[in-house]
C-alpha cells in the first residue's frame, strides 16, 4: 500500500513539474533594435509584421491577431526630458488623445492609470487605457514611454478587453521589459 501511495505522489509531483515547464516555455522572447536603441520582450508564438507608415515594429499573436505590441518613435523638442514633457498623467492624456483616440477617429480612450519608474537612470512612464472603438468593442492598452537621444519611444500593448484578464500578467511583463539606451 505504501508503494502505491509513493507512486501516486511521484506521479502528481512529476505532473506538476512538467506543467510548470510548459508555462515557462510559453513565456517571452526578446527583441532588440540596436539601430534605434531599444529592446523588449514579447510573448512566444507572436510574429513580427510590417506596417507601412506606422510603428517602428509590430508583433501580434498568430491566433488572436488583434492582440499586438508595437513601438512608435517620435521626435521631441531638442534637449527635452520626459519630466519636462509633463507628469505621467499629463503625458498619458496627451498620448491618449493623439495616438489612441485622435479627433474624428470615432474612438475614445480613458487613461485609468499613470505611474513613473526609473531603471538604470532612465525614467519611464507606465500608462494604462481603456479604449472604446467605433463598433463599441473595447480594448485594453498599456504602454511604457521614455525619452532617449531626442526621441520619444512608446511601447504599446493592445488587447481586446474580453481577453485582458487572461493575458494581463504576460502583457505587464512585456511592458515592464521595455528599455531604451
Amino acid at each position: 500500500m505504501w508503494k502505491r501511495i509513493a507512486f501516486i505522489l511521484i506521479l502528481v509531483l512529476s505532473f506538476s513539474l512538467s506543467n510548470s515547464g510548459v508555462a515557462t516555455a510559453g513565456g517571452l522572447k526578446s527583441f532588440v533594435d540596436s539601430n534605434d536603441g531599444y529592446q523588449f520582450s514579447y510573448p512566444n508564438g507572436w510574429v513580427q509584421v510590417k506596417v507601412a507608415n506606422g510603428p517602428d515594429v509590430v508583433f501580434h499573436d498568430l491566433i488572436e491577431v488583434s492582440e499586438n505590441v508595437s513601438v512608435v518613435i517620435s521626435p521631441v523638442p531638442e534637449g527635452k526630458t520626459l519630466p519636462e514633457l509633463g507628469t505621467p498623467t499629463e503625458v498619458g492624456y496627451k498620448l491618449g488623445k493623439a495616438a489612441l483616440a485622435p479627433p474624428d477617429s470615432g474612438r475614445s480612450a480613458e487613461l485609468v492609470n499613470a505611474a513613473q519608474r526609473e531603471v538604470d537612470g532612465k525614467i519611464y512612464y507606465l500608462l494604462e487605457y481603456e479604449v472604446k472603438l467605433p463598433n463599441q468593442q473595447q480594448r485594453h492598452n498599456i504602454a511604457s514611454v521614455a525619452v532617449s537621444r531626442g526621441k520619444l519611444f512608446t511601447f504599446n500593448a493592445s488587447i481586446p478587453e474580453k481577453r485582458w484578464q487572461k493575458v494581463q500578467r504576460i502583457m505587464d511583463e512585456a511592458v515592464n521589459s521595455f528599455s531604451v539606451y
